[in-house]
This record gives structure tokens, sequence and C-alpha cells, in this order.
């Protein structure tokens, strides 16, 4: 069987024509975590702004912030990330709700770019799974590496342990404290 390779249709201003398209590389991964909140309340996390701002955001300075929590609405955010000995980095994150279904799951879709140039684009779906003592959190994102970093072999598992992090801020939001719920 004959293989052909993919060539881009207009090369970059700086590229030549009949230049290899860069491989997509793609990855599946699932984090799971139990909250000692009801299902209700992490579905809230998600869907009051205020809530969610406390817990998923980008690092660095100058950050904005948009949130439209609706079937077909989406989050965008954009940041400047200081890198030492070099020009910050400019920050950005897209998103797109694809299925809301109130306390049981949230789907959807996420671009993440670096320097305008987007490094991957992924699709996650969101299981909230009532518990005798709170909520199973099931987080499986399918991530399509469209630009590979200078290190390649750890974009994963940076991907995976931002979100391992993102999800601690979210158990450290709906525990009880000052100004909180509980």
């Amino acid at each position: 069987m004959a293989t052909t390779e993919a060539t881009a249709p207009d090369p970059p201003a700086d590229g030549h024509v009949g230049d290899p398209v860069p491989g997509v590389r793609h990855d599946t991964f699932t984090v799971g975590l139990h909250l000692a909140a009801p299902a209700s309340a992490v579905f809230e996390a998600f869907a009051d702004t205020s809530i969610r701002r406390r817990w998923s955001k980008l690092p660095g300075r100058h950050v904005s912030y948009e949130n439209d929590f609706t079937v077909g609405g989406g989050e965008t955010a954009s940041s400047l990330f200081p890198v030492p000995g070099a020009a910050p980095e400019r920050l950005g994150y897209e998103s797109r709700y694809l299925d809301i279904t109130p306390d049981s799951r949230i789907v959807y879709t996420y671009t993440a770019r670096v320097d305008d140039v987007p490094r991957w684009t992924s699709l996650v779906t969101v299981e909230l799974l009532p518990e005798a003592a709170g909520t199973q959190l099931r987080w499986v994102e399918q991530a399509a590496f469209l630009t590979a970093s200078a290190e390649p072999d750890h974009d994963l598992p940076h991907l995976r342990g931002a979100t391992r992090l993102r999800l601690n801020g979210l158990a450290a939001a709906l525990r009880p404290g000052p100004g909180r719920a509980g």
C-alpha cells in the first residue's frame, strides 16, 4: 500500500513549498479525584465564574479572563508568563462547552497557545460521580499536540501535572473557609 506525506498548501513566509506538515501527537490521560463535597457543589465550582477563577487560571501576570458557562459558550484567558533571561511568553486559552449536564457531566474542547502559536488542543470530559462521602471526579483528556515544545517528551507529563495541580486547586476552593460556603 502506498503512503503519501501531507504537505502544507500555503507554506509560511519563511517555509518552502513541499515542506512536510509537522506531525500531530495524540495522547489521552485520566485523572481521578475524590472531593469531600456533593456533586452539586463541584458542578457549581465549574459554573460560577467567581469560584472557577479561584482554581482554574493561567499562570503569570496581566491575566484576562471571561467565562460563558453555556453549551456553545466558553472560556477565554490570557496572561504574560515571565521567563528568566528571555521575553515573557504570551499564554492563551480558549474553550467551547459542548455538553453540560447539571451535577453530572461537562464536555468541552480547548486550545492552548504560547506566543500565539497553538501548542495543543484537547477534548475534555469531566464526570461527577456521587459517593457516600462526596464526589468522585473523573477527568478524561484527549490531547492533540500540534506544536511540540523544545522537549516534546515532557509535553504530556506537563499537561497531566498541570491538570492535577488545577484539580488540587478545585479541592481547596471547595473546602469551607472565610468567604466560602460550607
